[in-house]
């Protein structure tokens, strides 16, 4: 039963997808990749390549949320481009965009929320925190938060390839929703359980950081213009992690209304088109300018880069 509703709703879905002309969102989610792969790598490559940067806790992070960022951008791109054009994928190949986008979605998520955590400690202990939080000891903690993240999704997948044993080689549409959707009951309940608990949990940690932060902070009257930097880094921090944890929350929506009557599913499959090529891409989009350009002394080094370039071209042109 599962095996043909695998290949059957991957036809119906892709039959649905030729009649609605779902084309057009191949449009947002080319812009919003190219931006992605564009300004990512770019702020990679100062943080890489200059070593006070990355000796630094909270540029390792952001590094780690950009490169999370990048391989999703590059995944979720290609996903969609087979599906528009309507080319076969090899289900094993589905499979494993499946784990890498789940798992590089949720260490995104995860390292965010370990970002507010290295705030908090950099602001509460500031004279132990270099001794505590040293770069070894976060290249350990970003190690940690790679397996965290893929423990559940390769686990779905070693499921998956127990149900799926007889399943068709190659899938028509290959789609994170029609793949866990096929999963039985009891699987779908873990999924549900595996996004609430890990946004509730996010959620509560943020929720404390701050509280905690603005409680020994608010003293110091860093909080009492209405444009401080201290507001400004909050509102950054607030606008990001509703951009990150939205598609989430969207997508067990999605997983709830999949297998009921006809129009739940069409509502299922528009809502799926928005995530892929708009929601999920947004927190990509807007990361490189509220976290990375935020920070003086990345913009600084891209500042000095940039010049450099064009000190070069000048030379050679001369």
């Amino acid at each position: 039963m599962v095996i043909s509703n695998l290949g059957n709703k991957s036809e119906e879905w892709l039959a649905s997808m030729k009649n609605k002309h779902t084309e057009l969102f191949l449009i947002p989610s080319v812009v919003f990749s190219m931006v992605t792969l564009v300004t990512d790598p770019v702020l990679l490559t100062c943080i890489f390549c200059f070593r006070p940067l990355r000796r630094e806790t909270r540029y390792l992070l952001l590094a780690n949320t950009l490169t999370c960022d990048v391989i999703f951008t590059i995944l979720n791109f290609t996903s969609m481009l087979f599906n528009t054009m309507r080319f076969s994928m090899l289900r094993v190949v589905c499979e494993v965009i499946m784990v890498v986008t789940v798992t590089t979605y949720c260490c995104s998520v995860i390292t965010v929320t370990t970002m507010v955590i290295d705030t908090y400690l950099a602001v509460r202990w500031p004279l132990q925190y270099h001794n505590r939080v040293s770069p070894s000891r976060t290249r350990k903690i970003i190690a940690g938060l790679w397996v965290l993240a893929s423990a559940y999704p390769v686990s779905l997948v070693v499921i998956g390839e127990v149900i799926f044993e007889e399943a068709p080689y190659e899938l028509p549409l290959c789609l994170n929703i029609v793949l866990l959707g096929t999963f039985g009951s009891q699987t779908k309940v873990g999924i549900y359980l595996f996004f609430t608990i890990s946004v509730v949990m996010c959620f509560l940690v943020i929720l404390f950081c701050y509280v905690r932060l603005y409680m020994v902070t608010r003293s110091s009257g860093i909080w009492q213009s209405r444009f401080s930097r201290a507001r400004a880094t909050l509102s950054a921090h607030g606008i990001m992690l509703v951009l990150y944890f939205s598609p989430g929350l969207v997508f067990t929506v999605e997983l709830a209304l999949y297998e009921h009557d006809a129009l739940r599913e069409e509502l299922a499959l528009w809502l799926n088109l928005v995530n892929v090529s708009v929601l999920m891409l947004l927190p990509r989009v807007f990361a490189p300018y509220l976290y990375g350009l935020r920070y003086r002394e990345i913009y600084n080094t891209l500042h000095l880069l940039l010049w450099r370039r064009c000190q070069l071209h000048q030379v050679s042109v001369g």
